[in-house]
């Protein structure tokens, strides 16, 4: 399993390169809260996440990085994104990224679950925005941490349907897997 995650705008203030699971701070990495995981479940996040930097590229979390403050430009930073992820062979990606960070790299269609979020008002779907990065960072957290490591879109549902009412779309041919979370 892969998992992509976005970077998060809020960052800790470095004066020396620092492991990036602990300079990205926002919403999504305080849902995640790599800290209080176990050494299995960091270890497991070590080998499946994979965060999309305006400023590094695709870094693991014990990749050491400055505090930064810069805008992807997604077509400069394509092809050092793609030498890093194209080599990586997995049965599934989870993507979590945010629609300013998928531009950078498009994942294989028939082995991608895109994480969305969205709520009921009145009976009605609608799209989360902020609270959406929590949930993902809880998404991301529920998985390193889960008994088994999903290996289809269906095992993805399985394990993420015990934490969150969701949906899963089949991919059209065109756009991935979506696993549609309801926030409650």
């Amino acid at each position: 399993m892969l998992i992509l995650l976005p970077p998060s705008e809020k960052k800790l203030e470095t004066v020396r390169p620092t492991v990036a699971i602990s300079v990205y701070t926002g919403v999504l990495y305080q849902g995640l809260d790599w800290p209080s995981l176990s050494p299995a479940a960091k270890k497991r996040g070590e080998a499946a996440l994979v965060i999309i930097s305006a400023k590094y590229g695709a870094v693991r979390p014990s990749d050491r990085i400055e505090t930064y403050k810069e805008k992807i430009n997604s077509k400069a930073m394509a092809p050092q994104v793609a030498s890093i992820l194209d080599p990586i062979k997995t049965p599934l990606i989870v993507d979590c990224r945010s629609s300013t960070y998928k531009p950078v790299w498009k994942a294989p269609i028939d082995t991608t679950v895109e994480i969305r979020i969205s709520t009921v008002v009145d009976g009605v779907r609608t799209v989360v925005t902020h609270m959406s990065k929590k949930i993902r960072g809880e998404i991301t957290r529920w998985l390193l941490q889960s008994r088994s490591i999903p290996n289809t879109p269906e095992d993805l549902y399985a394990i993420v349907s015990e934490k969150y009412p969701c949906a899963l779309t089949p991919s059209d041919g065109i756009n991935p897997w979506i696993l549609e979370v309801i926030a409650v």
